[in-house]
């Protein structure tokens, strides 16, 4: 009913996902002839759809049940299971048992309890793919092991099948004692450990918890700690040094894992160990700390001064949306609708009415704009706004990038004609990239949306595409999107033109965010920890004076005290590391660190020589510079760096795309961490079929990593289309659509993403 309702496939698979995430079900012994059909409908555009996905699984199963075996009820992702069992299939469709009185009384008993394994474990897998906290997992996954073994389930393990296994197995059942009542200092302390877990506690701090439990535990037990699982086998010299380190112990100064080995830990360990990021009690959400903070109002001041030599002027708009205004536009709330935050009580009172927490401000703001624009002569109207937004993401949170609150820009403008709307998309679209090229020195892809991908309720959607070559995934940088006159109809936000008739306004929205900073970090990084570029790093400079032996610290440290003054007179961010409670070396690590472009050193033979020695961040190159005109060429070098870092970026993600006219060499390159330029018809069919297919053809031997906050696995994932590219490589006559075999239109884009 929900597909034949809202169509198919988009509108009608989200409406029944929506559907089923709020019912479960207990199925009868049949499926109707409208289900059967509908699963056909389906076939592979369930990838975004977990309940649809699951809900298909369940229909094959009632299928099948005439088969024999017991079938779990239907649960949504995150919802326990409602109703009873699910009821036995009728007699006459059974054969009638040949087993003896008593086997058949047993088999009867069991069946409820195999009925309540398969339910736990339905209900284990759907925590997991809701990816829930990991103290409630856990509890799902132990209750699922206690109901196995009260039904008698063998556990996977090396001795299945073995008869000394199966014998003991005999022995001991109908034997199983009862569990010991929890020492309740363990079960305090474990609760401890889950709480830490789930606040994102520091890891050493974790660890000491979950020390003083072990402890515990071997107390209760008799003086013996509980047997761990075995763990996986890990190169030598990497299990030696992790056995040397102690809870508490770990370096939580320096950057420990490597970029291509362990991606999602090294952004985490960067983005909190170079004081970026403090993790927040509410997942999905952090604190910018002032170094990332800084980042973001170098971006903020260079954009405001653009946005308003195109004429657009900042104000600010509620933060909250009733429900009648956010679904005005049934397009736009449809895909928003599983994000929205909603605020349902005051103190202890419910509200009269629950306001939603801006996803986006179109809704609020166009209320007021058809209030404000009577005629032509009030046109454009071009508004911004430096805001924070919600959108109560079900993916894994990743600070920077994929988070529950951020903070933006949205401009929206009202014009008086299509052209000139869509010159405004452009313009804006322009100024992206020169946030990203000039100033992140990250190199950007200008293009289209899909019909697929553009925005909700718009006409069309441009957009600038980042590529992250350690992982092979693309990004979306941000978008510019022409809405056409839809919302001003929904709106009714109209003029009077010249000749006195009544039309409808063009608009266009916009939006850049703090996702852009995590985009930088991941593009510049390396094993040591930040590189920023220049013109957003807080510090430019680091001065550092070194001590000698027969000589003190204070004579090159007086000189530095002048370079500073120098420095900082020009216009350069600067800073003075005269600290004599560290070493130079410890000095040096801890400005590689956060990324500093530039150490200026000075010792005593650059003293004697009237030089220093001057250290790239991004190069390590070293060179020796007289103090001479030293603020000139540092200024110089400072320049250097921003042009080398984009160089050097935008090279990566030339060598990312490649350029593939036959569906074979797709997944290879996929799995060489590659974007894939493709012939594309541009049919919201195929785009679907070709991620439903790219997510089937997955390696089986790929491995993701545990679900930390941090980044995304390398080689994992459907593709998607990023965006057909504005600046177009030429299409040789009579070439083909990639999947289709029809007539290709233009090159596309396709690649995993974020």
């Amino acid at each position: 009913l929900e597909i034949a309702k809202h169509g198919f496939p988009t509108a009608g698979l989200k409406a029944l996902n929506d559907h089923l995430s709020r019912n479960s079900y207990v199925s009868g012994p049949t499926v109707s002839d409208r289900d059967l059909e509908t699963l056909k409908q389906i076939g592979k555009n369930t990838a975004e759809y977990p309940n649809v996905e699951r809900w298909m699984r369940h229909v094959a199963a009632v299928q099948k049940r005439n088969a024999g075996g017991n079938l779990p009820p239907f649960a949504p992702v995150g919802r326990p299971i409602a109703g009873a069992a699910p009821p036995a299939a009728a007699a006459k469709d059974k054969p009638a048992s040949k087993a003896p009185p008593a086997k058949a009384a047993a088999k009867a008993a069991a069946e409820p309890a195999d009925a309540a394994v398969a339910a736990q474990g339905e209900k284990v897998r759907a925590l997991k793919a809701a990816k829930a906290p990991k103290a409630e997992i856990d509890a799902a996954v132990a209750e699922l092991l206690a109901l196995k073994k009260q039904a008698g389930v063998e556990p996977a393990g090396k001795d299945k099948g073995k008869p000394e296994a199966k014998a003991k197995a005999g022995k001991d059942k109908g034997k199983q004692e009862p569990a010991a009542p929890v020492d309740p200092a363990v079960e305090a302390q474990g609760n401890k450990v889950r709480e830490l877990k789930a606040a994102k506690a520091p890891k050493a701090e974790i660890d000491a918890a979950v020390a003083v439990l072990l402890e515990l535990k071997a107390k209760v037990g008799g003086g013996k700690a509980a047997p761990k699982a075995k763990a996986k086998a890990e190169p030598k010299a990497k299990a030696k040094a992790k056995a040397k380190v102690k809870p508490g112990e770990e370096d939580t100064k320096g950057i420990t894992e490597r970029k291509d080995d362990n991606f999602s830990e090294w952004y985490t360990q960067v983005i909190t160990r170079a004081e970026l990021i403090e993790y927040y009690e509410i997942s999905g959400c952090y604190i910018l700390r002032p170094a990332a903070y800084f980042m973001w109002e170098v971006v903020q001041r260079f954009f405001d001064s653009e946005i308003k030599k195109l004429g657009v002027k900042n104000s600010y708009f509620p933060l909250f949306v009733t429900r009648r205004a956010l679904e005005t536009e049934q397009d736009h709330v449809e895909g928003f609708s599983p994000e929205v935050a909603w605020v349902t009580k005051y103190g202890d009172s419910d509200m009269a009415e629950p306001v939603a927490i801006r996803p986006t401000s179109e809704t609020i703001m166009y209320p007021a704009y058809a209030k404000w624009i009577r005629s032509h002569r009030d046109l454009p109207l071009k508004l911004n706004q430096w805001t924070s937004v919600v959108r109560w993401e079900f993916k894994q949170p990743t600070p920077f990038i994929r988070t529950r609150e951020f903070l933006w820009q949205e401009g929206h403008t009202a014009h008086a004609t299509d052209k000139e709307a869509e010159e405004m998309v452009y313009k804006i679209l322009d100024l992206y990239v020169a946030n990203y090229e000039e100033l992140l020195a990250v190199p950007v892809v200008k293009g289209i949306k899909s019909e697929k991908e553009k925005f909700a309720g718009g006409k069309m959607t441009t957009t600038v595409e980042g590529y992250i070559p350690t992982n092979g995934r693309a990004i979306q940088a941000a978008t510019s999107h022409h809405l056409g006159q839809n919302f001003s109809r929904m709106f009714g936000i109209e003029f009077e033109t010249a000749s006195k008739e009544k039309e409808h306004v063009h608009q266009t929205s916009w939006g850049f965010t703090t996702r852009s900073l995590g985009v930088m970090i991941m593009t510049h990084g390396d094993d040591k920890g930040l590189v920023l570029p220049p013109r957003v790093a807080q510090i430019q400079v680091v001065l550092i004076p070194l001590p000698f032996k027969d000589q003190p610290l204070e004579v090159a440290a007086k000189k530095c005290e002048e370079f500073y003054k120098e420095l900082k007179a020009a216009g350069v961010r600067v800073h003075l590391d005269d600290r004599n409670n560290y070493t130079p070396g410890w000095k040096y690590n801890h400005w590689e660190l956060k990324g500093v472009p530039l150490r200026v050193e000075l010792g005593p033979k650059d003293m004697d020589n009237q030089t220093v020695r001057v250290v790239r961040r991004d190069t390590g190159a070293k060179e020796d510079m007289p103090w001479a005109g030293l603020t000139e060429r540092i200024q110089s070098t400072l320049e250097t760096i921003q042009k080398d870092m984009f160089t050097k970026a935008k090279a990566n993600l030339d060598a990312g795309i490649e350029k593939i006219t036959e569906w074979k060499d797709v997944m290879p390159a996929l799995n060489r961490r590659k974007i894939v330029l493709l012939p594309w018809c541009e049919t919201m069919e195929s785009e679907e079929e070709m991620k439903a297919e790219t997510q089937k053809e997955v390696p089986a031997d790929v491995v993701e990593h545990d679900p930390e906050e941090g980044g995304a696995p390398a080689l994992s994932g459907a593709m998607k289309a990023l965006c057909i590219p504005l600046e177009q490589p030429p299409m040789p006559a009579g070439t083909k659509c990639i999947w289709t075999g029809q007539p290709a239109k233009r090159w596309c884009l396709f690649g995993r993403s974020y």
